[in-house]
């Protein structure tokens, strides 16, 4: 079954190497790169911060928890159980001008669709007006990640599986804290 899996998704592989969308190349590789470390997500959580009240706030501190709890799962264990090599870009028919610097960790899962996700999903619990926005941008990080021949499209499948339940896990558990914070000063109020 596995084999059978690993094979279906090295065809995908060929199939979105053998696309031909120049005017995508750069835009898919300078997003693919700026992906790296999350900074697009540190970048909305400190716009967030910063110009969304309290809300904001919530919204990019629960982001932020989710993509931390995300990476850890997956870049350690998951990462380490997985130990899937990254797939041979040339041999697969991935144009070289899509290229981006393979990085030396394994390939399964994908830390760049499980952060995109984990973001996406954990803000737009707080901010739904978000939801689609955020939710398009990830998928756009998913997408790079195949395009530029750095993953398999399972990795990126997998990953962004679990982002989003880390996001969602997240989302509930900050959720839960804001409102026993809120009954707390509800009646630390009725006290006084």
């Amino acid at each position: 079954l596995l084999r059978r899996l690993g094979s279906y998704d090295r065809a995908a592989y060929r199939s979105v190497a053998r696309l031909r969308m120049p005017l995508l190349d750069k835009p898919l590789r300078l997003v693919s790169d700026f992906a790296n470390f999350s900074k697009p997500w540190f970048l909305i959580s400190g716009a967030l911060a910063l110009f969304g009240g309290t809300q904001g706030r919530r919204a990019a501190l629960t982001g932020l928890a989710a993509i931390g709890a995300a990476s850890l799962v997956v870049n350690q264990p998951m990462k380490m159980a997985g130990a899937r090599i990254r797939p041979d870009r040339e041999g697969g028919g991935v144009p070289q001008q899509r290229w981006v610097r393979m990085p030396s960790s394994t390939s399964f899962p994908s830390g760049h669709s499980a952060s995109a996700a984990a973001f996406a999903v954990a803000v737009g619990d707080v901010l739904p007006a978000l939801r689609l926005p955020l939710g398009a941008a990830a998928s756009v990080v998913a997408f790079s990640r195949v395009y530029t021949g750095v993953h398999y499209p399972g990795d990126v499948i997998v990953g962004a599986t679990v982002g989003t339940l880390f996001g969602r896990l997240t989302s509930i558990v900050a959720r839960r804290i804001s409102s026993s914070w809120a009954a707390a000063r509800r009646s630390t109020s009725n006290i006084t």
